[in-house]
């Protein structure tokens, strides 16, 4: 009798109700798989190292606030874990509390930092002299918040966190920004890559060589020479010593492609320490725009003709001098 194959584990940013969560249903549901909420991101990206989840779904970056750094950390140290996918979630918030309060009784509000954040200048006009409670996540102060036993009045978090616990909506569509938009990455242990599609990304974290003048520069134009452009890059502390820093960093492209894989034995080259993220396909579908020069046809045809170099002195099979690519 043939068994069924075992249901694929997802570790997530929870509680239950996150924006994390409806990052998580883009790619699978619960009656697919086994989802698995957890406190922060730390402890779901570890569920993967220690084989206790095969993914973990968590957010990376944010329209509004830039990169979540405890995600660009934790996949820049550790055992390798690589990026196999990327949702994009839309976010705006509900304020919340329990039956009884109204807007004009809130003074202490409850969410994560990067929420509040998104929200403060509504906050100031709606709830002037409101202050932030911080929590681990939306969800976490929703539910928080619903279990009655905490230090603020209303929560910030998604409307689906309202509905699953039961809150009284105050406030409905809160942000600063309305086009906020988070990115959550789907991350996995190291193994077969996805396809590229034409549409792709590849994320490295790569520290500079210490004490180099211009070695920022130098890095930069690995990329700049082969014609990869870079849709991310912030610097992150590598926290040995003050002054020293990482670079997280998005390029267009698939390590498969030429022009990719010419860029990282460029940064490989110039750079003490390069660690491979992963290469997958863009949430958005946009496909990298090449210019002349860099497409993989052009990486092959150059190649050949220094190959014809060595193998035939600069003299081809017919006597006549080997013609560069384009002569």
């Amino acid at each position: 009798m043939q068994q069924d194959a075992p249901r694929a584990r997802y570790a997530y940013l929870g509680p239950e109700g996150t924006f994390t969560e409806e990052a998580l249903r883009q790619v699978t549901t619960q009656a697919e798989s086994d989802l698995l909420p957890c406190t922060d991101v730390v402890t779901a990206l570890d569920m993967v190292r220690r084989d206790e989840a095969d993914y973990a779904v968590v957010p990376i970056e944010n329209s509004v606030e830039g990169g979540v750094n405890a995600t660009l950390d934790t996949l820049a140290a550790g055992e390798p874990l690589v990026i196999v996918g990327e949702m994009l979630e839309p976010v705006t918030f509900t304020l919340a509390a329990r039956p009884g309060m109204t807007l004009d009784t809130v003074r202490r509000v409850g969410t994560h930092p990067h929420a509040w954040a998104q929200c403060r200048g509504w906050a100031a006009r709606h709830l002037p002299g409101a202050i932030h409670v911080p929590a681990t996540s939306t969800a976490a102060a929703a539910a928080l918040l619903a279990g009655g036993e905490t230090a603020f009045d209303a929560s910030l978090s998604s409307a689906l966190s309202v509905e699953k616990y039961g809150l009284q909506i105050l406030a409905a569509g809160v942000a600063d920004n309305p086009h906020a938009v988070t990115r959550f990455v789907l991350a996995a242990r190291p193994g077969l890559l996805p396809e590229p599609t034409g549409a792709d990304k590849t994320t490295l974290m790569v520290h500079l060589p210490d004490n180099e003048a211009g070695a920022l520069l130098n890095m930069l134009e690995q990329f700049a020479t082969r014609g990869v452009n870079l849709s991310r890059i912030e610097s992150r502390p590598i926290g040995d010593s003050l002054g020293r820093y990482s670079f997280s960093i998005d390029a267009e492209g698939h390590v498969a492609e030429e022009r990719v894989q010419a860029t990282l034995i460029g940064l490989h080259r110039v750079c003490p320490t390069v660690r491979f993220l992963g290469s997958y396909p863009r949430a958005d579908g946009q496909g990298a725009h090449l210019r002349p020069g860099t497409h993989d046809a052009d990486f092959r045809a150059a190649r050949e003709w220094v190959a014809g170099l060595l193998e035939h002195g600069g003299i081809g099979a017919d006597g006549r001098p080997v013609a560069a690519p384009g002569d």
